[in-house]
Order: structure tokens, then C-alpha cells, then sequence
């Protein structure tokens, strides 16, 4: 992690930890308990709507020391900067804590100032490391604080899968680890930006000596001690004005030319800090336009953007000002990227929305990015992002665009609907890359890793997208299903299951409905919500079995068999297995027959019926080499691995094993290549093989667990490598792992 070993002050002492340490409860499992998902969908202790989506958009910091420069110009907060030290002093005389709420309106500054602010206190020594969360609480979808316990959570180092679920501890072990570091001597000053409620804001509260900003446009209070940030002097405001334009060209002798114009240019853009920046950009693309001109332009002030309480109206003008320097089309893409639902949106995309070709719609994109209304995302050329004030703006204008007359409306809504259908078509033809069912794989993407990235990019736009229309949420259910088990993003695969559940209500569809369930049930199996899971596999086989579909309830049949059997009732799991075999044989759909047979075999393994457990897992791997599913075949292998071992014929079980992790590697599976190689390391141990085999083995699983994300089981194997003791006991079974096994294959 980043940040410095221990706290050191000049001049001072570091203030002396507080006593006593949160505790964290033993159960690491979500409830999921009275879960009806039909309507409002009961999650954990809270209640979810099909309207209510749960955004992890709060970017997640990889380090203790991730706090952002101020920007070129920050000027003029010394008495700002003053106050919010002397609160964060950890020798300051009173007992209050340490925190400092800093309220005041859009654009004014406050972020920047926390950063100048977080920045000096560490050159003080007071901090030895710092973690930032961006609350987004001015989106249309906040995010909560269970999403920023994750993100600061994860910050501090705990891995993905020990992770408490939503209402089940999180707030306990945030406060436990960072009492945890108190009693280390570190001294970490959490910055959560954006905030819009308490609610969002308390559970982030640290314990103990550690040090809190928060930055909010309305005044919260109950935290801390509160500052309300106000605009600029003047005088900073044209130092703020002449850096930004210097930035951009170190030559640019217009304020000091000019400094009347200036003074009255930082006086229309209102002393804010945002809107100052923005002129500046404007003025640089523009480099022989004079100050006055400028000033005369924004002269005409109306009032600030809605939802603001200051009664500030330059803002908006600011706004206008900038689009009107567009051209139509440049106006009309504007108003139109408003129509996205997610955070952000890939040039492609923004070309669906504006209906015309690729390039051109790019050409308009870059220029709406020089005039400061757009930015790239700095993670990838290709996709855009917008400021939350200039995404109120932009929202603002399409309304007034779509209100204007019934064919403007019909227009935005044709886009809305091009777009939406863009990201359907896209995720199912992505989604052929990922299944296993034997279909044919669409030539939108060239190949899995190239789907992969496309799923990865898109994934919150995605699951926005989920929550705009039923047929969306449906189609959106199935498309996304494999991808989020492939990434382990577990909680939204239950969030776009339970919302497209809802939508099956809403739209009556009884088939879908039941299909909805069992991928729900996988879900759940994989967060280890076995009841529920169970419960949902369930009620899917009952909504079929009242259909008469036989191949749909062999499937059910096969999941429920995987639920019983992770809650060790292997007797209804062997004849949940069988059951689906002997239906899925009356279709001659081999490769889900092979399923069957692949999960059959691991019920009879764990009722220690070896030889019944070989046969199945035999003849899971010839029906999966019939029908061309290596992956299916890969899975086989591995389990017929773990049967040769309980027969005690290691020889062939370190064959298998080594043949299981190779096409696994190949398939790029790399979860199920990690318990293949830990699978493989006992089966060497148990045939005497040599301490450097069984060492190799370990550090393949390892590195496999760490390439899909698996922390925790990568630890593990990575202990394991370092040990040559009890090896048999040092991995669960297979069966017993906390995530997904690679012997089981769903339908």
C-alpha cells in the first residue's frame, strides 16, 4: 500500500492512538432471507425495486497516497486551508473529532481545496496515507455507503472475498481495520467527496486519531466541524484566470493588458473556480479574442444551474456561452449524450445516439472535449465523461429540447431506444464468446478477450441500462449472466436477476420467469447464499414442470442438484442429478447431457462411490469431446483426476490433472485453472512426488486465483507453496471452496 511506514510531525508529537478495537462478526455470508423477487426484491436487510440499482461507480484508490494534485492556479483559501488544518491537527485542543465538513455550491472549489488541504497535512507529517471516495451524490443514482465501505475497504487491502455483503459488517470491520492501524501508529485521513446525505457519509466516519473531509453542496451536519466554502476574491479569481490561461500558452499577455476586462470577466464568471477554468480554455482556443469581448459575452447572467441553494446565476450563462460557440451538430450530440444512462460512453455509442458514422460523430466528440463540456476518461481514449454540473446542464438542455414539440421528443426517443438496443445487441453478441452451450459466436468480437474488455468497458452502462425499460432488464438478465460470474461481480448478478424478475411480472411472461430464477440461483450459490439459492432453484423447476418443457426442467433439475449438494444433502443431489440425466436423454441435447453426467459423478464422489463417480466423469468427457466443448472437456478431466486419486490410482489422477489445468489454462478460465493446479498439487503429494512439483504446482494455482481476481485463494495457495506439511488438508475440497468449483457445470 502506499503512504509511509509511521506518522512523524516536525515540531510536534503525533497524537496518541484511542483505546479499543471494532470487532467484526464471524459470518461472512449475506442474508438473503424472506427473498421475494417479484416487485420489490428483498436484499439483505434492505429493499430493492426494480428502480432502485445499486452503482459502484465511487472509483476504488489502489493506494494510500492517491490524493490528486490541486490544479494549475489554486490560490486564495489560506483561511480555508487554516481552519481545516487546525481541525485536523492531531494536536489541536479540543476532543472533538477529526473531521471537517466543507459545504458550499457547484463549482465553487471544494474538492480542490480538500486535496490542497489532505496534501498539506501530510507535509505536516500528521497523515501517513490518505483514502479518497467519490460519493457521486449529485448523479441520478448516488452511491450509497455500502458501495464506499467496499471501495475504502478494498483500498486498505482486504480482498474482494472477504468482503462482508451489504448490512452484514461492513461499517464493524472498516472501523476494526483502521483501529487496527491506530494501534500500528498510522494515522490515515479518509476524503469522501461528492456527498449529498448523511446517510451516505456516517458509516464512513473513521474511529479513533484517523482524520476525515468531507465535501458536499449542502451543509451536513452531525459529522464534524462545518466550513462553508464561498467564492473566490476577485483578486484570486484573476490570478486563478491568468494561471489557467499561462498553462496553456506561458505567452499569453492578455490580463496583464487588460486587467480591467479580466476583473470584469472573473466578475461574470461569478468567482467560481470551475466556471474561471472553463472561460480559460475557451479563451485559449480562441488566443486573439480580447477579455473585454469575452466579458461583454457573458455579461448577460440568468441564474445557476437548478438544484443549487445559493441563488448563483453566472453559471448557467457560463454553459450557454460555451454551447453556443458549436456548431449545430456539435449542440444537438450535447443535448443527446444526456440520453446515456451510465457514467460514461464509448465513441461508438455516442455514434448510435447521434445516428450518423463513427469518425464523424469522434470529430464532434474532440471538439466537445476542447471546449472543456467533455473529457476522455483517463483510463481509455475511446470513451467520454462529463463534469456532474455539465451533466446537470446537459440534462437540462435535452429536456427543454424534448419538451419543445412532439417531433422533437419522438426524435430523442428513437435515440433512446437506438441506444438502448445498441447495448442489448452488443452484450448478447459479446455473451456467444462466453457461453458454453455450443452456439455459433457472433463476428462482432473477434475472439473471448476481445468480448472480455468490450463487457468490462460497458459493464455500469450496462447494468444502468438495465433499470431503464422491462424488456431491457429481461434481455440484459441473460446477456450479462455468464460475463458476471466469468468477472465475479456476484451482488450485481443478483441485482439484474432480481430486476429482471420484476420485469417478468410486469410483462407476463411465465417461461422467462422460471429461467430468471435458476440464473438467480446461481448466483446465489456462488455469494454462498445456499438457502435462498436453493429456494430460487426451486421454484424455478416448479414454473417449468407446469410448462411441460422437458429440456428447461432436466436444466432446473441439474442446478438444484448443485444447490443440495453445496448444502451437503448429497442424497437429494445424486437424485436431483439423476433426474436431470434421465430427462435431458429424452432430448438428445448431448452437451447438456454431459452437464448431468459431470455433476452426477461429483455427487458419487462425495458419497465416496468412486467407481460409479469414475463412469460419469468418463463419460462427461466423451460426450464433451463429441459435441466440441473443451472447456466442458477441460472440467471433466479435472474431476476425473479427483477420482482416480479416491481409487488410489494417482498416476492416472496426476495425468488427468495436469491434461485438466492445461485446457483450462487454455480457455483462459482462470478460477477453475486455480483449483485445477491446487487439485493437481495434492494429487502429486499423494503420489510421492518430489517438494519442488508440489511447490510448482501451488505457485500455478496461485497465479491463476490472482489472474481471475481470487485473492483469497490465491493466499492460500501461495502458503501453501511455501509448506510442504499436511498438504492434503491445506486445500478444502473442491467442493467445499468459497467460490464457484470447477467440477460443477450449470445448465
Amino acid at each position: 500500500m502506499g503512504g509511509k511506514n509511521s506518522a512523524k510531525r516536525k515540531g510536534k508529537k503525533s497524537g496518541k492512538p484511542q483505546q479499543g478495537q471494532a470487532r467484526v462478526g464471524s459470518s461472512a455470508g449475506s442474508d438473503f432471507r424472506g427473498a421475494g423477487f417479484a416487485g420489490s426484491q428483498v436484499l439483505g436487510h434492505g429493499t430493492m425495486t426494480a428502480n432502485t440499482y445499486v452503482q459502484q461507480y465511487a472509483p476504488v484508490p489502489t493506494a494510500l497516497d492517491a490524493l490528486p494534485q490541486p490544479p494549475v492556479g489554486f490560490t486564495g483559501r489560506e483561511d480555508d486551508l487554516a481552519y481545516i488544518l487546525g481541525v485536523l491537527d492531531p494536536d489541536r485542543s479540543d476532543e472533538g473529532p477529526a473531521v471537517a465538513v466543507l459545504s458550499g455550491w457547484g463549482g465553487v472549489g471544494k474538492t480542490t481545496l480538500a486535496y490542497a488541504a489532505g496534501h498539506a497535512a501530510q507535509k505536516q507529517g500528521w497523515f501517513t496515507g490518505v483514502l479518497l471516495v467519490d460519493l457521486h451524490g449529485y448523479d441520478p443514482q448516488p452511491a450509497q455507503a455500502e458501495e464506499a465501505l467496499e471501495a475504502l475497504l478494498r483500498s486498505l487491502g482486504v480482498p474482494h472475498e472477504h468482503l462482508p455483503p451489504p448490512g452484514a459488517g461492513r461499517d464493524a470491520l472498516y472501523r476494526s481495520q483502521l483501529n487496527a492501524r491506530q494501534d500500528k501508529g498510522e494515522r490515515l485521513l479518509v476524503v469522501t467527496d461528492n456527498a449529498s446525505a448523511i446517510a451516505q457519509v456516517q458509516p464512513l466516519v473513521p474511529p479513533g486519531h484517523h482524520g476525515m473531509l468531507v465535501t458536499s453542496r449542502h451543509r451536513l451536519t452531525g459529522l464534524g466541524r462545518m466550513r462553508t466554502i464561498n467564492r473566490l476574491q476577485p483578486e484570486d479569481a484573476v490570478a486563478l484566470l491568468e494561471a489557467a490561461l499561462k498553462n496553456n500558452d506561458p505567452d499569453d499577455p492578455r490580463v496583464g493588458q487588460d486587467p480591467e476586462a479580466a476583473e470584469r470577466l472573473a466578475s461574470a464568471c461569478g468567482y467560481l473556480p470551475l466556471a474561471l477554468q472553463i472561460t480559460a480554455a475557451l479563451l485559449a482556443q480562441d488566443p486573439g479574442q480580447p477579455l473585454s469581448e469575452r466579458a461583454d459575452a457573458l455579461g448577460g447572467t440568468e441564474s445557476v444551474l437548478d438544484g443549487l441553494d445559493d441563488g448563483e446565476r453566472s453559471l448557467r450563462t457560463m454553459f450557454d456561452q460555451s454551447l453556443e460557440r458549436l456548431t449545430p451538430q456539435e449542440q444537438d450530440l450535447f443535448r443527446l449524450l444526456a440520453l446515456n444512462p451510465g457514467p460514461d460512453i464509448s465513441t461508438p455509442a455516442a455514434a448510435v445516439l447521434a445516428d450518423q458514422p463513427q469518425p464523424a460523430t469522434e470529430r464532434l466528440l474532440a471538439r466537445l472535449a476542447a471546449s472543456h463540456l467533455i473529457e476522455r476518461t483517463p483510463t481509455a481514449r475511446g470513451r467520454w465523461q462529463m463534469h456532474d454540473l455539465l451533466r446537470a446542464y446537459t440534462h437540462e438542455q435535452a429536456t427543454a429540447t424534448m419538451n419543445s414539440g412532439r417531433a422533437p421528443r419522438r426524435r430523442y426517443d428513437q435515440a433512446r431506444d437506438r441506444l438502448i438496443h445498441h447495448y442489448i445487441q452488443h452484450a448478447q453478441a459479446a455473451d456467444t464468446h462466453l457461453d458454453r452451450r455450443g452456439n455459433a459466436v457472433s463476428v462482432r468480437f473477434t475472439d473471448r478477450d476481445q468480448a472480455l474488455k468490450w463487457f468490462d468497458a460497458e459493464r455500469e452502462n450496462l447494468m444502468a441500462t438495465a433499470h431503464t425499460t422491462p424488456q431491457a432488464a429481461l434481455h440484459l438478465s441473460f446477456a450479462l449472466n455468464s460475463y458476471l460470474r466469468w468477472r465475479r461481480h456476484l451482488q450485481d448478478n443478483v441485482v439484474v436477476n432480481a430486476l429482471a424478475l420484476d420485469a417478468c411480472t410486469k410483462l407476463n411472461v411465465t417461461r422467462n420467469k422460471a429461467k430468471v430464477w435458476n440464473n438467480l440461483g446461481g448466483a446465489l450459490r456462488e455469494l454462498r447464499r445456499f438457502d435462498d439459492a436453493l429456494h430460487a432453484h426451486q421454484t424455478a423447476r416448479d414454473l417449468i414442470q407446469q410448462t411441460g418443457d422437458t429440456h428447461s426442467e432436466a436444466i432446473a433439475w441439474n442446478d438444484l442438484g448443485l444447490a443440495l449438494k453445496d448444502l451437503r444433502r448429497f442424497d437429494d443431489a445424486l437424485h436431483a442429478h439423476q433426474t436431470a440425466r434421465d430427462l435431458i436423454q429424452q432430448t438428445g441435447d448431448t452437451h447438456s447431457e454431459a452437464k448431468t453426467w459431470n455433476n452426477l459423478g461429483t455427487a458419487l464422489k462425495e458419497l465416496r462411490r468412486f467407481d460409479d463417480a469414475l463412469h460419469a466423469h468418463q463419460t462427461a468427457r466423451d460426450l464433451h469431446q463429441q459435441t466440441g466443448d473443451t472447456h466442458g472437456e477441460a472440467i471433466a478431466w479435472n474431476n476425473l483426476g479427483t477420482a482416480y486419486r479416491g481409487l488410489g490410482r494417482v498416476d492416472e489422477a496426476v495425468v488427468a490433472g495436469k491434461q485438466a489445468a492445461a485446457m483450462l489454462a487454455a480457455e483462459r478460465d482462470w478460477f477453475r485453472t486455480g483449483t485445477a493446479w491446487g487439485e493437481l498439487a495434492t494429487t502429486l503429494t499423494a503420489a510421492g512426488a518430489d517438494t519442488a512439483q508440489v511447490q510448482e504446482a501451488w505457485e500455478q494455482s496461485a497465479q491463476a486465483y490472482t489472474e481471475a481476481g481470487a485473492d483469497e485463494e490465491a493466499a492460500a495457495s501461495r502458503e501453501h507453496a511455501n509448506s510442504t506439511e499436511s498438504v492434503e488438508a491445506q486445500l478444502p475440497a473442491v467442493t467445499d471452496l468459497p467460490e464457484r468449483d470447477v467440477a460443477s457445470e450449470s445448465g
